[in-house]
């Protein structure tokens, strides 16, 4: 007798969505909740200019927590605002080119403190 879900998706037993283990086995952290973010107003994001391999430049954004903030979203809201692609560092938020003054605009929109 053949299962109805059998080779589906619903046949499986849960696994989590960043790490594809069993929930069981999964040792990534919580996602931090709403509630549990730092307001922008409370922040201050630190601006800088880098100079990469084959003198690329790249604006990085530190000093925000990665676990009181939405870092994925706030790399998002940069790449649209920038026109450039991005990615997230250990050390930050990472966007391609000069951007300084277009980033200093975005972030002190959305309330943190720039320097």
């Amino acid at each position: 007798m053949t299962r109805l879900f059998a080779g589906t998706p619903f046949d499986r037993p849960p696994h989590c969505e960043r790490c594809d283990k069993l929930e069981a086995e999964c040792v990534c952290p919580p996602v931090p909740q709403a509630s549990q973010l730092l307001p922008p107003e409370k922040q201050t994001a630190r601006l800088s200019l880098e100079k990469r391999k084959k003198g690329k430049l790249v604006t990085v954004i530190r000093g925000l927590a990665p676990q009181s903030n939405d870092l994925q979203g706030l790399l998002t809201q940069a790449k649209n605002h920038c026109g450039a692609g991005g990615t997230l560092a250990e050390d930050g938020v990472e966007i391609q080119g000069d951007q300084i003054a277009k980033l200093q605009a975005l972030l002190s929109k959305i309330g943190y403190r720039v320097r």
